[in-house]
């Protein structure tokens, strides 16, 4: 049941998908947080503050205001009119998951209205149709470090340990990189080689963060399936992960379709991103720095009480 004068504030951490070489499989959480307060109102109101709010439609089209309204057809209630204020601070098309945000965001806001009726795992799979895959909706939605895993009838995710003292030092270009862009360049075929070159960082990856072996970062964060073409499109993402890795980085890689660039440490964190800011800048590509904690948390609420306008 739908409360009248319900208010929730919706919390949704950024993401970073691929980790290198688990290409639409492997995700994780990183402390940088969208917030949306959903209120029941007499009219549908959208309002967006922060990163992209120039950019971003405040109308029915809005990513969050769609994804809450398949939320209600999903379980089959009547829409109602929602006042939606949005605080974005996740930037928008640099590969830090702002979509899944959005969707998650307006999932769990509608869930929350309606009572929470679905679990986790179910608003997950709707997440994963919106968005087309769930590397960066599944660690959204439950944080951590996640795998999924998708068959014909179910989705699987399946959490992995992360080593307490790693940071993520994200470089995120002034430059975006449009997803459908990114993907749209990549092979349709994949040689057996590459592909079992993948196949062996993702499995070491997995092991090294479980084991807590940070010696083999680097390797297991190897990827020949997207990274090269994707470079094509960003030549300055060879200099930003030479200048990570000379100057102390355990592992560096693209963040999702790019264009920021995540380089792993549990030290030197200033200087690693000093030295990606400056590469990049070198070759005219200027951008900012976060020194990130990955989150084990995704998305969660908590009442909100708005105050009179």
């Amino acid at each position: 049941m739908i409360g009248e004068n319900k208010s929730i504030k919706v919390h949704v951490p950024a993401t970073t998908a691929n980790l290198g070489p688990g290409f639409d499989c492997l995700g994780m959480a990183l402390d940088l947080w969208n917030t949306v307060v959903f209120s029941i109102s007499d009219q549908t109101n959208i309002q967006i503050q922060g990163e992209g709010s120039n950019q971003i439609k405040a109308d029915k089209s809005n990513l969050v205001y769609s994804s809450a309204i398949r939320l209600f057809e999903e379980i089959g209630t009547k829409a109602p009119e929602i006042d939606i204020r949005c605080q974005n601070n996740i930037p928008l098309a640099r590969g830090l998951g702002s979509s899944a945000a959005a969707i998650v965001a307006g999932l769990i806001g509608a869930n929350a209205l309606a009572d929470s009726p679905l679990s986790e795992m179910e608003l997950l799979k709707i997440a994963t149709n919106i968005e087309g895959h769930a590397d960066n909706v599944a660690p959204a939605i439950l944080g951590g470090f996640q795998i999924v895993a998708q068959t014909e009838e179910n989705l699987i995710a399946s959490s992995v340990s992360i080593p307490e003292e790693l940071m993520a030092v994200v470089f995120i270009p002034d430059m975006p990189m449009p997803t459908d862009k990114a993907r749209s360049i990549l092979a349709s075929d994949i040689s057996l080689e590459d592909t079992i070159f993948n196949l062996s960082r993702v499995a070491l990856l997995v092991n090294s963060f479980s084991n807590n072996n940070l010696e083999n970062l680097m390797t297991a964060t190897e990827d020949k399936i997207h990274q090269p073409k994707r470079s094509e499109m960003f030549p300055a993402m060879k200099y930003v992960f030479r200048a990570a890795r000379s100057s102390g980085a355990l592992a560096v890689f693209l963040s999702g379709g790019g264009s920021s660039v995540t380089a792993l440490a549990n030290s030197r964190f200033l200087t690693i991103g000093y030295e990606m800011s400056d590469a990049a800048d070198k070759v005219g590509v200027p951008g900012q720095v976060k020194i990130l904690r990955p989150s084990t948390y995704g998305g969660y609420t908590s009442e909100s009480y708005l105050e009179e306008q």
